[in-house]
């Protein structure tokens, strides 16, 4: 039952939003099917962390430990994302850039967005899971170009194409564990071939050569769509052009939405081929991404574009603490992907507020913001913070946990290249902090800002430190989920 509703709210809502001309009501409703939805997620994992799988659509729909927590940091963005939307439409509608009609196709994608995210991380089957993944590229692509402006429409075509091209190549490593399953005696047939639950159970007999060349091919194709290097050059564009809650929900959900997905074939293939293979491919990939993301961040002069490079660096540190492989290291890297969530997500809401009252989200346009304006400034430089993994917040301690996990399986070498790359981020993204927060500007007295923007924020902040201090309300979530993929 809560399985089926979790697709059921989101879908409802957006198709409440088609059909209403947007005004504020019609913002909150879906505000408020965001916050069903993170109750029944919540509700989802109590039952999860006892180690219960739900199921539902006859089987379609599997929620195991691992699929509730998702279920959970979904909820979260999506609530933080929509509150923040309704902010974005009315401003729009305000300077005329949009009408009432454009503005509940907005709202209709965001919510069929999520319902997407949701379905793959619900899905039973790998194939349903491939198609849900890529339903949500179809969902953001319109959203991305939102603004119809050259700029936003060179962004989602350049997204399109590139993440089209990673997800064909996921659609061919698919491919190849079918025709792999489909040789293993007594495995179920037909549609079912992909679920699984039977493909781990049949792991152990899977053609290894199938199956490396499988990961592979699925490594690169899903990997587009985390964001990892080599396949990342469209995640910048993107992120910089799509309204603020969008990319609040690609950077904060969307990329560890695929890479949910690397984790569930990942079971798969170490049962057929060991640990090694694919430890060695995610090493490869998130080494790869921290140095791209440390060389292209010292030379950063857009907001948007520095948070959507700091989200390849975080990408690369949860590939390597998946390449780890321990139960604690993956402990540790979905507790990551909840605090990078929260972090970003803050971080992007609140450059969309920052580009709203500043009119620019040049660097360099930007200065003295805890001066002029207190309350966003703070927000921005306390997320800042977060994000750079400094204590109280969650990604202190998880990141310390990746590293110790990367150092019980040998990987010391790979931690410590990753450490050197982080001490280059976090001198860089100082920089442009100090500038935007604290640089010389003009006199001015300070600003307020909208309660609507602030409290949310300051809300998600605060689970992010709270999550840091004490992470014993997901102790035991964060524990079933981890032995779905150490087995």
């Amino acid at each position: 039952m809560i399985v089926s509703a979790l697709l059921a709210v989101p879908l409802a809502a957006g198709v409440l939003a088609a059909a209403l001309p947007w005004r504020r009501a019609v913002g909150w409703t879906m505000a408020l099917a965001d916050a069903v939805v993170l109750g029944l997620g919540i509700a989802l994992a109590a039952q999860a962390s006892r180690h219960h799988v739900a199921s539902g659509l006859d089987g379609a729909l599997r929620a195991d430990a691992l699929s509730a927590f998702m279920v959970v940091v979904i909820g979260v963005i999506s609530l933080l994302a929509s509150i923040q939307s309704i902010r974005y439409l009315e401003a729009e509608i305000a300077r005329g850039g949009h009408g009432a009609r454009h503005a509940s196709l907005y709202s209709f994608l965001v919510q069929a967005f999520i319902t997407c995210m949701l379905a793959a991380v619900l899905a039973a089957n790998l194939g349903a899971l491939w198609v849900a993944v890529e339903a949500t590229t179809i969902a953001t692509t319109f959203l991305v170009g939102h603004r119809r402006s050259d700029k936003a429409l060179e962004a989602s075509w350049k997204y399109v194409l590139i993440c089209s091209v990673g997800i064909a190549l996921a659609f061919l490593g698919t491919v190849l564990v079918y025709f792999a399953a489909l040789h293993v005696p007594g495995h179920p047939t037909g549609a079912s071939v992909l679920d699984w639950t039977s493909l781990v159970h049949a792991s152990h007999h899977l053609d290894p050569a199938v199956v490396r060349l499988a990961m592979a091919l699925l490594v690169l194709g899903y990997g587009t769509k985390v964001g990892l290097a080599p396949m990342h050059s469209w995640l910048p564009d993107a992120h910089s052009q799509a309204p603020a809650p969008v990319s609040a929900l690609m950077s904060g959900v969307l990329l560890t939405v695929a890479f949910y997905a690397l984790l569930r074939f990942k079971v798969v293939a170490d049962g057929a081929l060991g640990p090694g293979y694919t430890r060695t491919l995610f090493v490869i990939m998130g080494l790869a991404s921290l140095l791209v993301a440390a060389s292209l961040l010292l030379t950063q002069r857009d907001v948007k574009r520095m948070l959507a490079y700091h989200s390849i660096e975080h990408m690369g540190l949860i590939a390597l603490g998946a390449a780890a492989g321990t139960t604690l290291a993956i402990a540790a890297v979905l507790l990551h992907i909840l605090g990078h969530g929260l972090a970003k997500a803050v971080l992007f809401l609140a450059s969309g507020e920052i580009l709203l009252v500043e009119g620019t989200s040049e660097i360099d346009g930007i200065a003295a913001l805890l001066a002029r304006r207190p309350l966003l400034g703070g927000i921005f430089g306390f997320g800042l913070v977060a994000l750079l993994g400094l204590p109280p917040f969650s990604l202190f301690v998880s990141e310390l946990n990746m590293i110790r996990g990367e150092l019980a399986v040998g990987l010391g070498w790979a931690a410590g290249l990753s450490l050197l790359a982080m001490a280059v981020i976090f001198a860089a993204v100082m920089a442009h902090g100090r500038h935007l927060l604290l640089g010389g500007g003009p006199d001015a007295r300070p600003s307020a800002t909208s309660r609507l923007v602030g409290i949310p924020l300051v809300g998600g902040l605060v689970a992010c430190a709270a999550f840091g201090l004490s992470a014993w309300p997901l102790q035991s979530l964060l524990a079933a989920a981890a032995r779905v993929v150490v087995r």
